[in-house]
């Protein structure tokens, strides 16, 4: 995992155009998203294809995984999860030490690596993408990384993030980040948000790991 120095990030909404900065403090984050093999890893099983990132994985399965890794790994869980089908009552203790998701100020301004533009360098350079991937999720970190090492943070998949995207109008829906290996140039934009409820899941929807320091 790479160390994300502590710094502030502006989000914005492009539906409404509200703009809002949030303090990030340091933490860590993955290179790259999760593989197919680390995900079977916590459960000792072999993966096909183990270099090509999980998907069809929902907010809940993510959660989930976080707190298995957590154990397997001899760290304490940060997650407590309930029985609700809307995720309401997941509840996250950063501070246990072990493995979650990024909030979404964590992830965009970890993606933006310091750069201000739509993305951190050239989209084929950088993304697989829906002219370059060949109809389907890709190797992670086959493309170059941003100034801070991290690989895959636009394009090839999307990934889980904790937030709730807007309470008020879309209830339980989780957001999303990045852009998948299927989408064109206007979603693979650091800036680009999507949401969906926890227990969507979809063949370019994956998650990166992250821990606070």
């Amino acid at each position: 995992m790479i160390e994300i120095p502590a710094g502030h990030i502006d989000l914005r909404d492009e539906g409404t155009g509200r703009t809002w900065r949030v303090d990030v403090e340091p933490f860590l984050l993955a290179a790259h998203p999760v593989t197919r093999e680390l995900h079977e890893a916590p459960r000792g099983r072999a993966a096909a294809s183990p270099r090509v990132p999980v998907t069809d994985v929902s907010w809940l399965d993510a959660v989930r995984f976080c707190n298995e890794l957590s154990a397997a790994t001899g760290r304490a869980p940060c997650y407590t999860l309930g029985d609700d089908p809307d995720g309401h009552d997941v509840t996250c203790d950063p501070s246990a030490g072990g493995y979650r998701l990024p909030t979404e100020a964590e992830w965009e301004y970890a993606c933006r690596a310091g750069t201000t533009g739509e993305r951190y360098g050239d989209l084929d350079a950088t993304a697989w993408h829906r002219a370059n991937s060949g109809g389907a999720a890709r190797d992670v970190a086959t493309r170059a990384s941003n100034a801070w090492g991290l690989h895959d943070m636009i394009g090839n998949v999307w990934e889980w993030c904790w937030d709730v995207y807007d309470p008020r109008v879309y209830g339980p829906y989780r957001v999303f980040r990045g852009g998948g290996w299927q989408d064109l140039p206007r979603a693979l934009r650091a800036s680009c948000r999507r949401r969906s409820h926890p227990a969507f899941h979809i063949d370019d929807l994956g998650l990166r790991l992250a821990r606070s320091v």
